[in-house]
């Protein structure tokens, strides 16, 4: 490493790093809310509903490969400062967007914009996890423990973001909600300059080449095949199919019973998020404690994702044997959704656990940029599939697209067992 600065105090500057991840992801949630009710009540289809997302995940792809890189050669205060700024400056072009515009040029704008955001996504969340790999404590699980409180507390902080968005929505409207989060996060960012120390590692030797983007570390490479599909198989019904689902259910058309469903869709999605979070970050004592050893942790790796493979058919089924909208499936789908959230953050936990265990810290922002360019591969597959399986399926073919996706996590993740013997 080549890190000409004094070390920084690594509880302050955990603390610094986390609360700019924290701010990062209550506006990427708020976001997400905004743009997806607003466009839908605009009377934009499923698939148009999709489109608009599909750059941010475009995005995430190329940064995460870009991103390691950036990181390695100027530092990860410098692309975690990047990320913040980008996200204000998204934001304050989603609120030039002009109502009379068509519907063509609203999907282009939005679209590009999002890539932007994505972009701004991905840098600060590559800089948050890896200055966790170069800060965390060596012994007695310090790293899986503060893996699973960052990501736990970020996805806690996600989830108020997903009901935030939507409660602007209902009572602000779209621009007024969007220029006031880019002013609280442009607050934030001076904070964080101004208290974050001083010498955060991160840079590698200067011999580090760009082609060095692909993991030589081959349970890397089969472990970010499986999170590809993992994250396929949550966004496939989380992106455009049940939100869009739970409002059709939800409203009864008229301008007070919109915003209702505004309330009631991102609420729901809001607890998603933060139970989704707190579950992650109690992951290790659900596990078994911090301190197994790596072969245990990949055993349980597989053990839950094969948990999670049955849950999204069975609410298939459900949705077919139902044929429309009833009041059983959705109180159904409340609890099988939760479900699935409980198990899915046990297996994204020690996925956030595992790629840094496998990392090492001579190239970790390379190997975390890899790995969450396949994190970033598999919300662009759900989304799109997303909005696709929707719009021909319904929720039935919109589920069960999402079980072959956790399916084939599970095939993919089931070859850690070999690497690890």
């Amino acid at each position: 490493m080549n890190n000409t600065a004094a070390a920084p105090n690594p509880l302050r500057a955990y603390a610094a790093v986390t609360a700019a991840y924290w701010a990062f992801m209550l506006s990427d949630g708020a976001l997400r809310m905004l743009v997806l009710l607003h466009f839908n009540s605009l009377g934009f289809s499923p698939v148009q509903l999709a489109w608009l997302f599909l750059l941010y995940e475009v995005a995430g792809i190329v940064t995460n490969l870009a991103a390691g890189w950036l990181a390695a050669r100027f530092g990860l205060a410098a692309t975690l400062y990047s990320g913040l700024a980008l996200q204000i400056g998204a934001l304050i072009a989603l609120s030039q967007l002009d109502p009379t515009w068509s519907i063509a040029a609203s999907v282009t704008f939005v679209m590009a914009v999002q890539g932007v955001s994505g972009v701004a996504k991905d840098l600060a969340k590559m800089s948050s996890k890896s200055a966790v790999k170069l800060l965390a404590p060596s012994e007695d699980g310090g790293l899986f423990r503060w893996v699973a409180a960052l990501t736990g507390s970020k996805n806690a902080i996600k989830g108020l973001g997903f009901f935030l968005g939507a409660a602007l929505l209902a009572l602000a409207g779209f621009h007024a909600a969007v220029l006031g989060m880019a002013a609280i996060l442009a607050a934030i960012l001076t904070a964080v300059i101004l208290f974050l120390p001083a010498g955060l590692p991160g840079r590698m030797k200067s011999a580090e080449k760009w082609s060095g983007w692909r993991s030589r570390d081959v349970r890397v490479n089969r472990l970010s095949l499986a999170r590809m599909f993992l994250f396929g198989a949550r966004d496939v019904w989380f992106v455009v199919g049940i939100p869009i689902y739970f409002h059709s259910v939800l409203s009864d058309g008229s301008a007070e019973g919109r915003r209702e469903a505004f309330f009631l869709v991102g609420g729901f999605m809001a607890l998603w998020i933060i139970a989704y979070g707190a579950v992650q970050a109690f992951a290790p004592r659900i596990l078994g404690g911090s301190s197994q050893p790596e072969q245990a942790v990949v055993g349980k790796a597989i053990l839950w994702a094969a948990m999670l493979v049955p849950i999204p058919f069975a609410l298939a089924v459900a949705a077919l044997i139902a044929d429309g909208p009833a009041p059983w499936l959705t109180a159904l789908l409340i609890v099988g959704l939760l479900l699935f959230g409980f198990v899915f953050a046990v297996n994204s936990s020690v996925h956030s656990y595992l790629i840094l265990a496998f990392g090492s810290a001579a190239r970790i922002t390379r190997d975390v940029g890899f790995y969450y360019m396949a994190n970033a591969a598999g919300r662009l597959v759900g989304t799109l599939l997303s909005g696709l399986s929707y719009q021909i399926g319904g929720l039935p073919l919109c589920l069960a697209t999402a079980g072959a996706m956790a399916l084939a996590s599970w095939l993919a993740i089931r070859k850690l067992r070999d690497e690890a013997a």
